[in-house]
């Protein structure tokens, strides 16, 4: 008896297995294979096959032996054709059954998230000409693979552009790019974890959706510090015995404070004293409004501060781009912590950004994005003021977000749920605290409205308080 001969190839991108001993005719299996593809989903409705010329010659046949495939499978209505034109598949796979429907989803009307930038002005044309400076002018060598710190020419602009807008102390071996603040505060604590590092200091309350499960999977102890009106309270720091602390000086998360000189000074005392690193979030340092920027930590003590910052907030959070400057005596474990995490970030991105900052592009779009976002929070402010009057905001002079504090007679999760009910979504503080304490209070995200969404959504949280009330008012009794 012949041995069987079993060949799969992929013919013009259509994976086709052939038995050529001649039991089953070649365009019956064929057909056979294109069938099972279709009926599994594999091969998805409209989906355009190969010519027959392609496959015929990837699978070493006949083209009749394919056209006869093909026009059986168009006879039995799972491929449409026409003269001139390509095969598509004409049919997708059998649906399956379909669970229990879900109750809708409460409708929103306006949303009050935060940390979201308006990306509707992002600079398209000033990015489109980076990007074709650097495909036309960038050297060959440039798109293979790189160091962990990041593309040269980036790593020398950021330098240059913290150096002189953010008041920081570094130089270009200092950069390390990564995709965005969530990989960057990964890459530290994988540093710090393989250091030696038992316990992370972080502010409370604080963002909860990236260090603090992150430090936690490495190992890492979290603690956290309570924030009053001047930040972090270094009191508490000092008796925290962390090996390293996260911060957001220049404007806290969420509650908005600035860490005063002194306070600065102090967190510096201590991590010097305890050889700690001072890891320096820049959250929203380039907005500000009511006052001038004040300078990063990472300039008093580069030896000890790690800076993050990225173009999230800035330019938009698709780009996934974002920077560390790290001590000296750091940088080289972070750098590798990045290549063995991605090989390193996408090169084309890191040299339109290189080239936009060069060209004082990115300086121009703060520039125009600065007015839109003030405008945004007078609206907000006067609206609160007018239609709320009883909340009271904080962390107003910077950034894309405020806060308010609610009265005492309030519960602030029965509060969200009554926005909710009426269309409004909008954060408390509580899910944001360590401890679980603290007074009740409102997360108003307004980056990305327009300022009648704001105003309707200051009108929909005034008719939420109002609900509240009237349920917590105790009902009237009769008397005989």
């Amino acid at each position: 008896m012949a041995e069987s001969r079993t060949n799969s190839r992929l013919a013009g991108g259509l994976l086709v297995e052939l038995q050529r001993d001649g039991r089953v005719a070649l365009h019956r299996q064929i057909e056979a294979a294109i069938r099972d593809g279709i009926r599994s989903g594999r091969l998805r409705l409209g989906a355009a096959l190969p010519p027959t010329r392609t496959v015929a010659a990837g699978l070493g046949v006949s083209r009749g032996v394919v056209v006869e495939a093909y026009q059986q499978l168009v006879a039995e209505g799972y491929l449409t054709s026409r003269a001139g034109g390509y095969t598509h598949v004409a049919i997708g796979p059998q649906p399956a059954q379909a669970p229990a429907a879900a109750p809708p989803p409460r409708a929103v009307r306006v949303d009050f998230g935060y940390g979201r930038a308006d990306v509707s002005n992002f600079p398209r044309a000033a990015w489109l000409r980076s990007i074709r400076t650097v495909l036309t002018e960038a050297p060959s060598d440039r798109f293979g693979y790189l160091t962990g710190r990041g593309a040269p020419e980036l790593c020398q602009e950021i330098a240059d552009y913290t150096n002189r807008v953010r008041g920081t102390s570094s130089r270009p071996d200092d950069v390390v790019i990564c995709n965005g603040y969530a990989q960057g505060i990964t890459l530290v604590i994988q540093a710090l974890a393989d250091s030696g590092a038992k316990r992370l200091a972080v502010e409370d309350p604080s963002s909860l959706d990236d260090a603090v499960p992150l430090a936690a999977a490495a190992g890492l102890e979290v603690l956290g510090v309570p924030v009053d009106a001047g930040g972090i309270r270094v009191d508490a720091l000092e008796r925290s015995d962390a090996d390293a602390v996260i911060l957001t000086p220049s404007h806290q998360w969420p509650l908005g404070a600035v860490l005063s000189a002194d306070s600065r000074a102090a967190v510096l005392r201590w991590a010097k004293s305890r050889s700690a690193l001072v890891i320096e979030d820049d959250y929203d340092a380039e907005y500000r409004y009511d006052r001038t920027p004040i300078g990063a930590m990472q300039g008093l003590a580069p030896d000890q501060v790690v800076y993050a910052a990225s173009a999230s907030k800035t330019l938009a959070p698709g780009l996934r781009l974002g920077w560390l400057l790290v001590p000296s005596h750091l940088v080289g474990a972070v750098a590798t912590a990045k290549i063995a995490a991605d090989r390193g970030s996408a090169v084309i991105d890191q040299l339109a950004f290189a080239d936009f900052l060069s060209r004082g592009e990115f300086d121009r779009h703060l520039r125009q994005m600065r007015p839109i976002y003030r405008r945004r929070r007078d609206v907000m402010l006067h609206a609160l003021q007018a239609r709320v009057p009883e909340l009271e905001p904080t962390g107003i002079s910077a950034g894309m977000h405020l806060v308010t504090w609610l009265p005492a007679d309030l519960d602030e999760a029965t509060v969200v749920d009554a926005a909710a009910s009426r269309g409004l979504r909008i954060c408390g503080l509580a899910p944001y605290r360590l401890s679980g304490d603290g007074p009740g209070g409102l997360i108003f995200g307004y980056a990305t409205l327009s300022d009648r969404a704001i105003v309707e959504g200051v009108d929909l949280l005034a008719a939420a308080l109002a609900d509240v009330r009237a349920h917590a008012r105790p009902a009237r009794t009769s008397t005989a």
